[in-house]
């Protein structure tokens, strides 16, 4: 399928087709479904999403950083055409299936580490965060698991409780699961203590607090986003990470980072852990592994993934032959297509932005990101960093779709606005939908 890569409004955004699909889906779908945005998707390919009325939007989301590669990428499609011809179904514990070995071998080569690797696969990132704790704890024999402020991990039982958020993930939604303990994330723009001093000091709260509350010998992970997604982009001060890492490694902790959104290239390399220096036990992926087919994985050292008994892990769906063979096609297309270097090129050009941007609107509090994930977080007082209301942000993100842009907010305090465009945006449609955003911006703000 081919559209042509140009933003394009015929009518009212939503349109007269997209609002009757919506009161379908109103009488058909609980009101717990959320939608960001009240359109509906008719056709999407590249960086444009085509809608029922025939509107073409820049897709600056992309399906919360699923399409890595861009909408109906053609290598991906024909590898799951390709598949889906062959098998589609047999179920990995009944007879194993050639992508998925082969998908396994991929990641095992990919992830941070010299050390040998294994990889299983699951159908979410809520699933692969369950089954990396899973797998921690009967490796370490071990209980408790470390998460942080701001995290998101999932809403599946113990992926809710590892999350931070209560409204609305985990509202109304307990009791949760038992032996989660949360510590304070070293967030920069808002950290209490000395600003310049972050890393160390949240580093040794954390330390400190594993040691008095929870003891090192009781810990069977930690599990931290390299860059906090729902929580706002965050990317944590300098040296927490390595900290944590080596205190996880003295005691015989799982380190695990989870990359479902930081991953494939998101934030310029495979893994956004690599930006760290850190090699982690176990690596959640998901998200943009399958290019917009479901698939997740855990992957890490051998003698860890070793730990669990034969049918201690798997199911139904895990590594699907056609999911793992467009999961093949979308590192295939990484690798050729230069993407890593592609996403830093499409960050540096909305960070240049951005930063311009702060500099006119005292609104803008903060800049951050890395690579292809960026963001800003917009406050209503600069000196008190008061978050913006969640109301504003949500007309600015009403206003950029109704000039024919998707984007989407995060963070804890709703104040976040993050881009997730595809890694090779063509610069003139990037800017394209950065113009508009900023419009949106200013009249929402004025």
């Amino acid at each position: 399928m081919d559209i042509p890569q140009e933003r394009k409004v015929v009518t009212e955004i939503p349109g007269p087709k997209s609002r009757a699909w919506f009161e379908r889906r109103e009488r058909a779908v609980p009101r717990g479904v959320a939608n960001l945005h009240p359109i509906v998707t008719a056709r999407a390919s590249g960086a444009i999403v085509e809608d029922v009325d025939g509107n073409r939007l820049i897709d600056l989301a992309t399906g919360i950083s699923v399409l890595n590669v861009g909408h109906t990428h053609p290598a991906v499609v024909e590898a799951a055409r390709g598949q889906l011809e062959r098998d589609t179904h047999t179920c990995f514990h009944v007879t194993a299936n050639e992508p998925y070995i082969e998908l396994a071998e991929r990641l095992n080569a990919i992830t941070p580490g010299d050390a040998p690797k294994k990889t299983m696969f699951a159908n979410s990132g809520a699933e692969a965060v369950e089954n990396a704790v899973k797998i921690a704890r009967r490796f370490t024999g071990r209980p408790a698991v470390v998460t942080f402020d701001h995290a998101f991990h999932g809403r599946t039982l113990l992926a809710m409780s590892l999350t931070a958020k209560v409204m609305p993930y985990k509202q109304g939604m307990g009791p949760f699961a038992p032996e989660i303990y949360r510590l304070p994330f070293a967030y920069p723009y808002r950290w209490h203590g000395d600003p310049e001093r972050c890393a160390e000091q949240a580093l040794a709260y954390a330390l400190d607090q594993m040691h008095k509350h929870i003891g090192e010998e009781n810990i069977a992970a930690i599990i931290v986003e390299p860059i906090q997604g729902e929580g706002g982009f965050i990317v944590p001060a300098p040296g927490f990470l390595p900290g944590l890492a080596r205190f996880a490694s003295e005691h015989g902790i799982v380190f695990i980072a989870d990359e479902i959104q930081s991953g494939f290239g998101r934030a310029g390399r495979w893994f956004a852990i690599e930006e760290e220096g850190v090699v982690p036990d176990l690596v959640t992926s998901a998200k943009s592994l399958g290019g917009g087919l479901p698939i997740s994985a855990v992957t890490g050292r051998a003698e860890i993934m070793d730990a669990v008994h034969p049918g201690g892990l798997g199911g139904t769906y895990g590594g699907n032959p056609v999911a793992a063979a467009a999961a093949l096609a979308v590192i295939e297309t990484i690798e050729r297509e230069g993407l890593l270097e592609r996403a830093r090129a499409t960050g540096e050009r909305i960070m240049e932005r951005f930063r311009a941007l702060a500099e006119r609107v005292n609104q803008v509090g903060d800049v951050r990101g890395r690579g292809a994930m960026c963001a800003i977080e917009l406050v209503a007082d600069p000196a008190t960093k008061q978050p913006l209301d969640p109301e504003t942000v949500g007309a600015i993100t009403r206003g950029a779709l109704e000039r024919g842009v998707l984007v989407i907010s995060a963070g804890t305090y709703g104040n976040v606005i993050r881009l997730l465009p595809p890694l090779a945006i063509e610069p003139a449609l990037l800017d394209d939908g950065l113009d508009q955003l900023e419009a949106a911006l200013l009249e929402a703000l004025t």
